[in-house]
């Protein structure tokens, strides 16, 4: 059955002070509406459980990317066409830039963006992993202020973020780090393109003579929440990338993650690509 559009409200603020304030004024009521890549579905397909809206896609103050010595920061309405052109992203961030265009169709990477992707809150969404992997920190802003938090931490459940129901994500930022030299984004799915992800898998490495001097392994769809592999990842630090070393890895990240069966795959399914695919990744850092 689909929606009945003359029983949903969509208010157009002037700017972002306006869309705070009544967001303050009636927190819970009015959800924020950017790209709608993941609304429009919900909404055709007559499952869109709210009824009032603020469309934020035309304020300025949520669009465009900054870079400062310290850190790249994205602005909540930055597209994920926008992240693919540039530059300086594509050199030093090669994840999000890979996340982005696995992304959907072209319309879709040229409406959705990476605020929407985050708010969403799906464990398959396709830049949440690089983002682990990246350190990220999102502003949270709300008419009484805003305040940065770090994104590892952000998730509290499935579809559960540490967000107030009057706040917005503003901005997205990205430390400078140069010495992950080895980066590696996979993403498995039904098909090579527009396809939810079955299991995701980013990570980044600093080698020296051979060894795993740092490392940060990051999952998606394989729990509630994208993971970061934290005990992983302390597993493989100090380490060579042998067949030993990768069969400890592919034990612990196992015991780490909480894949499920559903219409899309099977928990053993899941478990034994994201095992694979952390092997595809210590096999690119022995090379």
């Amino acid at each position: 059955m689909r929606s009945y559009v003359p029983g949903y409200e969509m208010h157009a603020p002037r700017n972002l002070t306006d869309a705070l304030e009544r967001m303050a004024r009636e927190p819970g009521v009015w959800k924020p509406f950017a790209g709608g890549t993941d609304l429009m579905v919900l909404l055709e397909a007559g499952k869109l459980p709210h009824r009032k809206f603020l469309s934020i896609w035309k304020l300025p103050e949520l669009r465009g990317i900054t870079v400062t010595p310290a850190h790249v920061t994205l602005n909540a309405l930055t597209t994920y066409s926008e992240l693919r052109r540039h530059e300086l992203l594509a050199r030093e961030f090669p994840l999000l830039c890979r996340a982005a265009a696995e992304t959907g169709s072209i319309a879709t990477q040229n409406r959705g963006t990476l605020g929407g992707n985050i708010a969403n809150a799906s464990p398959a969404a396709d830049s949440p992993p690089a983002l682990l992997v990246y350190d990220a920190e999102l502003e949270l802003v709300s008419a009484s202020g805003s305040r940065w938090v770090p994104y590892h931490g952000f998730w509290k459940g499935y579809k559960q973020i540490a967000m107030r129901e009057d706040e917005l994500i503003r901005a997205i930022r990205l430390p400078h780090n140069k010495s992950f030299a080895k980066q590696f984004y996979r993403k498995v799915g039904t098909r090579r393109a527009q396809a939810i992800s079955k299991v995701c898998l980013a990570g980044a490495a600093q080698m020296d003579a051979g060894r795993i001097v740092d490392v940060r392994i990051a999952l998606g769809s394989v729990a509630p929440t994208v993971l970061r592999m934290t005990e992983t990842e302390k597993l493989l630090r100090g380490e060579k990338p042998t067949p030993a070393t990768l069969r400890a890895a592919q034990v612990t990240l196992a015991s780490e993650i909480a894949p499920i069966d559903d219409i899309r795959s099977t928990a053993q399914y899941r478990r034994r690509v994201a095992q694979n695919l952390l092997a595809e990744f210590c096999e690119s850092l022995a090379s």
